[in-house]
């Protein structure tokens, strides 16, 4: 049975640790805040200048000036700072948030990412995802497995703009985990290190267009 957005960053917040500084993309990552392991310390940042977003407010919680990057309204957790964007980069560019969890539109068997030009649609520029995709120390695409049309999304090459080159760590769809091997002879491929629950390999090579390993017999995702 293929995951649930729900599932799948359900599964993507076991690859976070205690005392992480994450940021996470608009979208499906942003469900990845209600799943965080019980007892785990991690700090959430977004572009926009906070550092310690909160849960998700509740109606009478709303704030209308405090936003995210995305412009959902949050909550800030006890502890955080406020600051402008331009430190905000500063943190991102400089290294010092280990994780960021984004959503894509193409990923290739390479790693780059494709995630901010939609076809057919004005977009006003990528954002922060340029910065976060060279300046993070890991990361994590969650999305869902095939286009709405069917087309695969894990591909050989990306037929849209990159938002980067060979910077995908991880990627979690409905279908399962994949992981990029960064030594060893298959260093630059995927290996599928997890199935979702009664997903069978073929099933996932018939929806993938990028080549992928599997070093070892996949486990079943934990969900």
């Amino acid at each position: 049975m293929p995951l649930t957005r729900d599932q799948i960053t359900r599964r993507a917040a076991l690859e976070l640790r205690d005392g992480y500084v994450v940021n996470l993309g608009i979208g499906m990552p942003t469900l990845v805040a209600s799943h965080i392991p019980p007892g785990m310390d991690v700090w959430l940042q977004s572009e926009n200048g906070l550092l310690g977003i909160g849960p998700f407010p509740t109606e009478a919680q709303i704030d209308p000036d405090l936003i995210n990057a995305g412009k959902q309204t949050i909550t800030a957790r006890t502890g955080a700072a406020f600051f402008s964007s331009a430190e905000s980069f500063g943190m991102i560019r400089g290294g010092h948030i280990d994780m960021c969890i984004l959503g894509a539109m193409q990923v290739s068997q390479a790693g780059d990412i494709a995630n901010w030009m939609v076809p057919g649609k004005l977009v006003k520029g990528m954002g922060g995802a340029m910065d976060l995709v060279a300046g993070v120390r890991r990361v994590v695409v969650t999305m869902e497995h095939n286009a709405k049309d069917g087309s695969p999304k894990l591909v050989s090459a990306c037929s849209l703009p990159l938002t980067g080159r060979a910077c995908v760590d991880t990627v979690i769809t409905e279908l399962g985990v994949f992981r990029m091997q960064r030594t060893g002879p298959s260093a630059g491929r995927f290996a599928l290190t997890e199935l979702a629950p009664g997903v069978t390999l073929d099933e996932a090579r018939a929806r993938t267009e990028a080549q992928f390993d599997t070093p070892a017999p996949p486990t079943v995702v934990a969900v």
